[in-house]
């Protein structure tokens, strides 16, 4: 259903609190390894083969911008380097640091997909048209996307986004329509 890139509701972006958002969040550096300036860098994009030497990304709150020097593949993460830096003690700098590229930059998605930040906020209504309320997060679980549902009332509901319950996503209208599943509503 939706591409993790993107923004995440509990990290900060930089980017508007709504509307398209200027950059979107790929990664956050780690720790330096060995000495030749390189850091670990955990991803959090569902497209790592795009984060390569030559890559032009943006890192921490003042979006430094800076090219990706070299990168290779270690653990479950990333090592990178910058062609600013070349030993460990220089790196360390920008530890901790999100990295970012622009959403304009984005990949398409394939008809059906969405990126979390094109799907957050939109509002939920029932295939009969009655207002659920507005997706809030989306938490990923492996199986499938789960969109959690603010309600009016404050209480929120957790809806698996399959085949079964989503039935459309219209971006310019903002509303998303689903198919309830019996039971998921919280009694009010």
């Amino acid at each position: 259903m939706a591409s993790a890139e993107g923004t995440v509701s509990n990290q900060p972006t930089g980017s508007p609190p709504t509307g398209e958002p200027v950059f979107l969040v790929i990664g956050k550096l780690r720790r330096p390894h060995g000495v030749h300036g390189e850091i670990l860098m955990e991803v959090s994009s569902d497209f790592p083969e795009r984060i390569s030497p030559g890559t032009e990304v943006f890192i921490g709150e003042d979006r430094r911008r800076l090219l990706i020097a070299s990168c290779r593949v270690h653990g479950n993460g990333l090592l990178v380097s910058f062609r600013e830096f070349d030993a460990p003690e220089t790196v360390g700098v920008l530890r901790n640091q999100l990295v970012c590229v622009p959403a304009q930059n984005r990949p398409p998605l394939p008809p059906g997909e969405y990126y979390h930040h094109e799907i957050l906020g939109l509002r939920v209504a029932t295939e009969q048209g009655d207002d659920l309320g507005r997706v809030v997060d989306i938490l990923e679980t492996g199986a499938h996307d789960v969109c959690v549902i603010k309600r009016a009332s404050g209480k929120e509901v957790l809806l698996p986004m399959t085949e079964t319950t989503l039935l459309e996503v219209d971006l310019q209208a903002g509303v998303m329509r689903v198919r309830l599943i019996p039971g998921i509503l919280p009694a009010e």
